[in-house]
């Protein structure tokens, strides 16, 4: 079954370790998150781009974002990654406290792969000592609120750039709907979700929605994940059980049996 990360985290710095078997699924990226990839590999998705994550490589995944995730631990091994995520009301105050500002809403990729350095590496090091604490006590609000700091500040001091997409407090602005709903169709997210991420209250959302394609959101996401399987099976030769989580489906067996009812025969008989 294809699970979501849960969006809100408990501390803002999160160990993931998974030991010998794979784990995929998606997620909504609601806040900035600085990561390091200690070992095994992790394959990310925004939709239009892959994104391939190696032990030893750092990354920075934009809020706002919807992600495919797939986490592959290294044979005989475990998968590594510690994330330090970075949240809006923390970000505020560090403006206010040393007068940073961004230069206007910037565009781009949803994850940004840094390239490695001897600060990254010193700054992630000194958190492996915290690891059990954090795990086993909660957090030490006033050590790990300094840490986040200096995350900051290091990440502006490696990329000045990065301020104007840290301290860009806007929320999604309306977009084209259309292109937005033809590239993210496979992610599995509610609608409330989809509306936020157009610029748009539920219940506008609803009706452009159905003004541009003459269809309900529900029915629309439906017949264009059924008709993007057909193609996947039919033209590329894959197997039902390798597409279907990828189109947004929650089970196999939802799947044949949406699929069988619209094309009048079941996946694996293709």
């Amino acid at each position: 079954m294809l699970k979501q990360e849960h969006e809100k985290v408990a501390n803002p710095i999160v160990y993931s370790c998974y030991y010998t078997r794979s784990r995929e699924g998606e997620q909504f990226v609601q806040e900035h998150v600085f990561s390091y990839q200690i070992s095994g590999t992790l394959i990310l998705n925004d939709g239009s781009r892959e994104y391939a994550i190696n032990p030893g490589d750092f990354r920075f995944c934009r809020r706002n974002t919807l992600l495919k995730f797939n986490k592959l631990p290294p044979a005989g091994g475990e998968f590594n990654s510690i994330s330090i995520y970075l949240d809006q009301k923390t970000l505020r105050d560090f403006c206010a406290e040393y007068g940073y500002s961004a230069a206007g809403h910037h565009a781009g990729n949803a994850v940004l792969q840094l390239k490695p350095s001897a600060m990254f590496k010193g700054f992630v090091d000194s958190l492996m000592p915290y690891e059990q604490q954090i795990k086993q006590y909660g957090s030490n609000v006033g050590l790990l609120s300094l840490k986040i700091k200096e995350a900051i500040m290091i990440l502006l001091q490696s990329d000045p750039g990065l301020k104007d997409i840290l301290f860009d407090f806007s929320e999604p602005g309306k977009i084209d709907l259309e292109a937005f709903m033809n590239k993210n169709f496979h992610f599995n997210v509610q609608l409330k979700r989809f509306a936020y991420l157009t610029g748009r209250s539920l219940a506008t959302f609803k009706r452009d929605f159905e003004k541009i394609f003459n269809n309900t959101p529900s029915r629309w996401l439906l017949q264009r994940r059924l008709q993007e399987a057909w193609y996947q099976i039919k033209e590329k030769g894959k197997a039902p059980s390798d597409v279907y989580l990828d189109l947004g489906f929650e089970d196999l067996s939802h799947f044949s049996f949406a699929f069988k009812k619209t094309f009048g025969v079941a996946p694996s008989k293709i």
